[in-house]
């Protein structure tokens, strides 16, 4: 068993829940200088489950920007029911949920998580990659998103940070090309 101090520890995103998006994105770019932000209008897995039962990740508009070498995500609940955002964040209100790792061995991540008693909340396919969302609330007080390294990831993650390499402020909503 992987021990705490052995896994990945290099956390290369944080996550707000937001009561809306556009706003969101507004506050953190003239608060802080991250950005541009790219939206995602909708959020979707293959093969996923919550809970244990089938079922698509909750829905949402997300957005992503980068802050130096971290990325920021902010995530808008769209839909009714509590779900993976509610869990933590009621809708339409602000709070953190989760922090992201980008893991080079994601089975042995996700195991050391669950070997050490934490619970997989949600788990499924993004772009044909395991993301999975551990539930470490009791532990670190957020939840734990473990992404697995793969090309497309990789791409998509290069975008967003070299559309902030020298951003000038402008246009801070974007969408992927």
């Amino acid at each position: 068993m992987m021990l705490p101090a052995q896994r990945n520890r290099n956390f290369m995103q944080l996550c707000w829940v937001v009561p809306q998006l556009e706003a969101a994105i507004a506050h953190w770019v003239k608060a802080s200088g991250a950005g541009p932000f790219f939206v995602f209008e909708s959020l979707h897995f293959d093969d996923a489950l919550y809970r244990g039962r089938q079922s698509d990740i909750a829905p949402c508009r997300a957005a992503i920007g980068q802050f130096g070498d971290m990325q920021l995500e902010l995530v808008e609940q769209t839909g009714d029911g509590t779900g993976l955002w509610g869990e933590l964040v009621p809708k339409g209100q602000l709070g953190f949920h989760h922090a992201g790792l980008y893991c080079e061995d994601y089975a042995a991540e996700r195991a050391a998580y669950t070997e050490g008693g934490d619970e997989v909340v949600f788990e499924g396919l993004m772009m044909g990659s395991k993301t999975c969302y551990i539930d470490t609330v009791k532990t670190l007080g957020f939840m734990v998103e473990l992404i697995t390294a793969n090309p497309v990831a990789a791409h998509v993650f290069a975008q967003f940070r070299n559309a902030a390499q020298g951003w000038d402020g402008r246009d801070p909503i974007r969408t992927l090309g």
